[in-house]
């Protein structure tokens, strides 16, 4: 661009309009946690039947007001895989620049895929669904659990992967607040696999603080 101010100078707005576009992916991807987490509490408070200590956040996509936490699912999984796309900029060079961008996709991949393939009614919910585990599985809810854990188990990784990055550049309390969120959210993630007592909100719990870490981890990333 040439700058008609001052005849001879050539400026350039390259780089500024590149930092902006960094910076609002890698906010949509900071975005899609915090969402995902009010978005499940506001449900869980008002759906009749729902109990968040026995039914995974994944059964609100259930019955007629189901469309609500299936358009979660979908607006998180798109706004994640931006993310993958801000994180690939941010984490350019040094630990991290590799896995982290993919993870970050993973978990959108995985919440696209558990927005298609939606979980079985059991346990009493919907209303009218009996009170009653599952005893078989139909193959929509193994694809579903599939992409859970996709997201899951990807989510858990890439907050060891931030938390190595952090460790390299000297910033120890995010390294630790990283491993110690990575540690609660597998802790959870088996005690509700295992059929733990309250699973669900083990689950719901190592989720939100797990991904909310890797939210305001990704935040806080400087914008290179």
């Amino acid at each position: 661009m040439i700058d008609t101010a001052t005849p001879g100078r050539i400026t350039s707005t390259v780089a500024p309009a590149r930092g902006s576009r960094v910076a609002l992916l890698a906010g949509a991807g900071a975005l899609a946690a915090p969402l995902f987490t009010v978005a499940a509490v506001v449900q869980a408070a008002v759906r009749d039947g729902y109990d968040i200590t026995r039914h995974p956040v994944s059964m609100l996509a259930l019955g007629e007001p189901g469309w609500v936490q299936s358009t979660s699912f979908v607006v998180t999984g798109l706004l994640s895989i931006a993310g993958a796309a801000g994180a690939r900029r941010l984490l350019r060079g040094g630990r991290g620049r590799t896995w982290g961008p993919a993870l970050f996709l993973l978990i959108g991949v995985g919440l696209l895929v558990a927005a298609v393939f939606e979980m079985d009614a059991s346990d009493g919910f919907p209303l009218g669904t009996p009170d009653a585990p599952l005893t078989t599985m139909s193959g929509h809810m193994i694809l579903h659990n599939a992409g859970g854990s996709l997201s899951f188990f990807s989510m858990i990784a890439l907050c060891f992967v931030l938390a190595s990055r952090f460790r390299a550049e000297g910033r120890q309390r995010w390294a630790v607040t990283g491993r110690v969120a990575g540690v609660l959210f597998a802790l959870g993630l088996g005690w509700a696999m295992t059929g733990g007592e309250a699973g669900a909100l083990t689950l719901f719990l190592g989720v939100a603080v797990a991904w909310n870490w890797i939210a305001a981890a990704i935040a806080g990333l400087p914008r290179r």
